[in-house]
């Protein structure tokens, strides 16, 4: 890895760890998520992996989400590429791992921080943090989460999240069946490790074969529906209230909605 990747990475028990590690809020861009993509690869390749975490190195943060002031200051040929990069390209390697990975959320995520935590294959939280879909609040959808939840928790509930812009609380993610078990912090990477040490010990081959078979059973029309929220988004990207939500948020006001 180069020096500023970003992130920190190292195995552990046949383990792999990936945690992100740009201050303050680990603000997903470019260079972060071509490091995120590239620690995937990394431990997909290397025959001493046989699962992966990914978590945060910064304390009491997951992931905020999109760094917004690329966004505002990005023209919308460059945010296409970007989020062609970010939903698809992530969704196109977690499809192609060949080993569990599982999201370990020792901090609050929003937005991206969501994304990256359901493109995993399990999802475990601190006990005391939230999650949430903030978007609406800066003149944004959370266009990946617009296929994601109503299939998972329905379509009404799905609706309050992501039009609401509230956070839930990890107990509440649990009983809606967006993370799989919300842990207390002191012990969320033990149970993380316990887990992915579980997985790895089992056939690497047999794993393999059965994670892609479950990928796609379950991918159905997935892709082809993320597809069409990029491109909604990115006709987002270019309104006025696209642009003033992202910079009242920039100028820490509320926005003036045209």
């Amino acid at each position: 890895m180069p020096p500023d990747h970003r992130i920190d990475y190292e195995v552990k028990d046949r383990v792999a760890v990936i945690a992100m590690n740009r201050p303050r809020v680990n603000a997903i861009d470019h260079a972060m998520i071509d490091a995120i993509h590239a620690a995937l690869r990394q431990a997909n390749a290397d025959p001493g992996v046989g699962a992966v975490i990914l978590t945060s190195a910064l304390p009491g943060m997951f992931c905020g989400g999109m760094d917004l002031r690329m966004a505002y200051e990005g023209d919308a040929l460059a945010m296409r590429a970007f989020l062609g990069k970010f939903y698809l390209e992530t969704m196109n390697i977690q499809y192609e791992m060949t080993k569990p990975t599982i999201a370990a959320v020792n901090g609050p995520a929003r937005g991206a921080g969501m994304t990256l935590s359901i493109t995993s294959d399990i999802v475990l939280a601190a006990d005391d943090i939230d999650l949430g879909y903030p978007e609406i609040d800066v003149g944004l959808i959370p266009a990946i989460h617009y296929v994601h939840l109503p299939r998972v928790i329905g379509r009404h509930k799905a609706f309050e999240l992501l039009f609401g812009g509230k956070p839930i609380s990890a107990a509440e993610a649990v009983s809606l069946g967006i993370v799989n078990h919300a842990v207390p912090r002191e012990g969320l990477m033990d149970r993380a490790f316990e887990m992915a040490r579980a997985y790895a010990a089992k056939s690497p081959v047999i794993m393999a074969l059965g994670r892609g078979s479950f990928m796609r059973a379950n991918d159905l029309d997935y892709r082809r529906n993320v597809e069409n929220q990029i491109e909604t988004l990115c006709n987002i990207f270019s309104t006025a209230d696209g642009k003033e939500g992202l910079l009242a948020f920039l100028e820490k006001r509320e926005a003036r909605w045209g």
